[in-house]
């Protein structure tokens, strides 16, 4: 099994609802509680901490590279993909 995780630190479907709701800026609480970006989640840790192997892509290339060794290798994997 691989995992890729698109990791854009945000609750953005809750930053959406809030636009729909007619909220056009949010207060401190709200934009607080839909960033994910202070402190950022750390998908790659969080995987070896439970012994899956996980990498960080930052581009495109590296997310192909990754994808094709994750692929490659028998077990799970998680790719980080920063969008």
């Amino acid at each position: 099994m691989v995992t890729i995780v698109c990791a854009n630190r945000s609750y953005r479907i809750l930053q959406i609802e809030l636009a729909r709701a007619g909220i056009a800026e949010p207060g401190r609480n709200a934009r607080a509680m839909t960033n994910l970006s202070e402190p950022a989640l750390d998908w790659v840790s969080l995987a070896r901490g439970l012994g899956v192997p996980g990498a960080r892509a930052e581009d495109a290339e590296t997310l192909v590279r990754e994808l094709e060794r994750a692929l490659a290798e028998p077990g799970p994997a998680l790719t980080e993909a920063i969008l």
